[in-house]
């Protein structure tokens, strides 16, 4: 079959890395032909280094999507649509399904990334969540910290990647961080976010995420945070170290969330804490796993999830496991300070550290280092394999030296997110 005969494979937007660019090499290596469509191509350096092809298209025009994905139907034909960020699932799935294409329920999808709702939908079906409420004034979160009892987490209802999302030790700190998100009209992609926060009860307990496909889990991951007040993830492990039987709660507990939210076809990512009393939901994101998730499942037991994300959004069959090496952790390098990255020394020593698999950092000279206390603080990465894959990242980690100048110039290229 010749490039011009295969069908193509359309992603709305995707990650600036990791699981965005698997998609496309995934859909190539499977006979498809990748193509992004996105209002900014350059915000993906991966589409000009790898080749893949681009559309440029205003994503946040659902009629402008349906019509070029149309053409690409009326062509070569088109195979499926799917997209690898958070914010355009339910817009691919809602193509997929005007096309006749596999897809999730977009509906489902939709409620499932309005935390408020979905809190709503869990509790109803007797699944474990925080307390919670939903504010649209400072005075409401106030009031609802009160209620709910302090410290509070105050988040925004639709972000992604822990970006707004706080712990709150006080009233006035509550009020405060809920004036601060309600002040915000748009998210990092430009597209409208509601008026209107969640505040929920501070859990405690160790993190774990959940990873399942078509509604059955497929591992538990053991999660790292950073320091409070914020929950900037700064590791995972694969698997999650635990008694077999908390293992075994955290799976039941996020397969009835997926079921109870309607989400149970592809991927689905929940993020849960394991208290005293059990398992609790703190949210279910209808997606793939970000933060290298996939690629840790792969290392550790042969579960590719990009290639059954792609399998099944284009109607295809599974691949089988492939080779495993038991265990597998990232561990994220994440700056302390502001300013323009100059240079970053140790990364030979950090690849010789027995058992690690890579070394990464995503942020080249001259970039101007801003702490958002989000995902987006995360410049790059080392990933090991094996039974102290977790020690073994960390030590690569702590061989990379930042060089960072300060006061900033006013002129420096910034990353994209």
């Amino acid at each position: 079959m010749t490039a011009v005969e295969r069908p193509w494979f359309a992603l709305i937007e995707s990650n600036t890395t990791g699981s965005g660019r698997q998609f496309c090499v995934t859909a190539a290596e499977r006979g498809m032909r990748p193509l992004v469509l996105t209002t900014d191509p350059g915000r993906y350096p991966y589409l000009a280094s790898d080749g893949f092809d681009h559309l440029r298209c205003d994503t946040g025009d659902t009629a402008a999507v349906l019509a070029a994905c149309r053409d690409l139907a009326a062509g070569s034909g088109l195979a499926g649509v799917a997209s690898s960020s958070e914010y355009f699932v339910p817009l691919a799935a809602e193509t997929a399904r005007t096309l006749g294409l596999p897809g999730a329920d977009p509906e489902a999808l939709s409620r499932c990334r309005d935390k408020a709702r979905q809190r709503e939908v869990l509790a109803a079906a007797g699944l474990p969540v925080p307390r919670f409420g939903a504010a649209t004034t400072p005075r409401q979160a106030r009031d609802l910290a009160r209620l709910i009892g302090l410290p509070v987490v105050v988040k925004p209802t639709t972000g992604s990647g822990s970006s707004g999302v706080r712990l709150c030790r006080t009233e006035d700190e509550a009020a405060g961080q809920a004036g601060d998100l309600l002040a915000v009209t748009t998210n990092e992609r430009g597209m409208p976010v509601p008026a209107v926060v969640l505040v929920e009860e501070h859990v405690t307990g160790p993190e774990f995420s959940v990873e399942t496909f078509d509604g059955r889990a497929v591992e538990v991951v053991g999660k790292h945070l950073g320091p409070t007040p914020y929950f900037v993830e700064i590791g995972h492990d694969v698997p999650a170290s635990a008694p077999a039987a908390d293992l075994a709660a955290l799976r039941e507990v996020a397969e009835r969330a997926a079921t109870a939210l309607g989400v149970a076809w592809g991927a689905t990512h929940t993020e849960l804490r394991m208290t005293a009393a059990g398992p609790v939901v703190i949210e279910v994101n209808p997606r793939l796993a970000g933060g290298m998730i996939p690629t840790l499942i792969d290392l550790a037991s042969g579960i590719d999830l990009v290639d059954l994300v792609v399998a099944r959004g284009s109607g295809q069959e599974p691949s089988e496991p492939g080779a495993r090496a038991g265990g597998a952790a990232i561990r994220f390098l994440v700056p302390t300070a502001e300013g323009v990255l100059d240079g970053v020394a140790g990364l030979a020593e950090a690849r010789d550290v027995p058992g690690v698999h890579l070394v990464r950092v995503t942020a080249g000279p001259g970039t101007r280092i801003r702490l958002t206390r989000s995902f987006r603080d995360r410049i790059g990465y080392a990933i090991a394999t094996g039974p102290d894959a977790g020690a073994a990242a960390e030590r690569a980690l702590s061989r990379i030296r930042l060089r960072l100048s300060r006061p900033a110039p006013t002129a420096e290229p910034s990353r994209p997110v």
